[in-house]
């Protein structure tokens, strides 16, 4: 619309197989002005509306949950705009180092703080050399994954170095197919890549197809029921942020929420089991002690329903500080009490 240009018959089906890379390198071959004229209008349509109510308290969610205990935040965007930026300020992180491509840092484990514009980011000014630099089209893609390759060899060390977890993306999205390509590259060379996740919607009957999808590019994924605006999915980051920066108060605030509660009650959408046992899991035992000191004491069904329930697998053993061999064990299956010790 911001250009005043129809899709013509070829742009039509990349839009309708969700190839919007493939669209806009077609769209900018085809207008007059190429290039230079559809980023401007696409700049324009990124802006972000930053006065809206809660503009930004999903960005701010994610910068805390992007840092580690001790601190150190490392994110990674695909994201053009700068909310992430304005949600840093808003929780008081005055100086947080920013790149943007194609200057990226090496993603090896350091102490060093990082948000990366892995795709470029627009600069309040643009002109058409910013612009250009934007990683949009195919023809970027192909550019920066597979000709250039700085991105691919970010993502690659990336993904050798850390566990990532993706949020924001589908399976259709093109920079997943570009960053699952570098991962099952990495892969058949021989190397080890630590699990990666990924926050995935989905319709209550798709659950199973949907899991097999994800997992199928190498993904584990964390599935949410599909709801307007992926509203669900933003409820659990602000949950879980809030609980994170609280630290071990934030578990034990779990733990007094849901003693009196009783595990049968407990669902897929609403596993409060699975948070409780989280918590209570939490090396300094203060969780665990808010729960052992609660009174009225709670329910019996505790025990036999949730802390002797063999739910956890071979991937589970790191929630235990145990350090997995690299190989699954498939037969392996154990419960909250009779576990293995770190």
């Amino acid at each position: 619309k911001p250009i005043g240009v129809k899709p013509n018959d070829l742009q039509k089906v990349a839009l309708d197989n969700y190839q919007f890379d493939t669209a806009l390198d077609l769209l900018e071959r085809d207008i007059v002005g190429g290039r230079y004229v559809m980023r401007q209008a696409l700049a324009k349509s990124l802006k972000p509306k930053l006065k809206r109510k809660g503009a930004t308290e999903t960005q701010q969610a994610l910068l805390i949950l992007a840092g580690d205990r001790k601190g150190t935040i490392k994110l990674v965007t695909t994201n053009f705009d700068s909310v992430f930026d304005n949600a840093a300020k808003k929780l008081g992180m005055s100086v947080l180092p920013t790149y943007t491509a194609p200057m990226l840092p090496v993603p090896k484990k350091t102490k060093l703080n990082w948000l990366v514009y892995l795709h470029g980011k627009l600069p309040k000014n643009y002109d058409e050399a910013s612009l250009n630099r934007l990683v949009i089209t195919s023809g970027d893609f192909g550019l920066a994954y597979l000709t250039e390759r700085w991105a691919s060899r970010f993502v690659s060390e990336l993904l050798r170095n850390y566990i990532v977890c993706f949020v924001g993306y589908s399976l259709n999205d093109p920079v997943m197919k570009y960053m699952m390509d570098a991962i099952a590259a990495d892969r058949m060379l021989g190397e080890n890549t630590p699990q990666a996740w990924a926050f995935a919607d989905s319709d209550p009957s798709d659950i199973e197809d949907t899991k097999v999808k994800w997992k199928a590019k190498g993904v584990n994924p964390i599935i949410y029921e599909k709801t307007a605006g992926h509203s669900l999915l933003h409820q659990t980051l602000h949950a879980w942020a809030k609980t994170y920066q609280h630290r071990v108060s934030g578990k034990q605030n779990i733990v007094i929420s849901n003693a009196l509660a009783k595990p049968s009650g407990s669902t897929q959408q609403d596993n409060f089991v699975g948070r409780m046992l989280w918590a209570l899991s939490d090396p300094s035992g203060e969780p665990a002690k808010t729960f052992a000191d609660y009174n009225p004491a709670p329910s019996l069904e505790w025990l036999f329903k949730a802390f002797l329930d063999d739910r956890y697998e071979h991937k589970d053993l790191q929630i235990f500080g145990v350090n997995a061999n690299e190989k699954d064990d498939d037969k392996l299956v154990f419960n909250f009490v009779n576990r293995h010790t770190p």
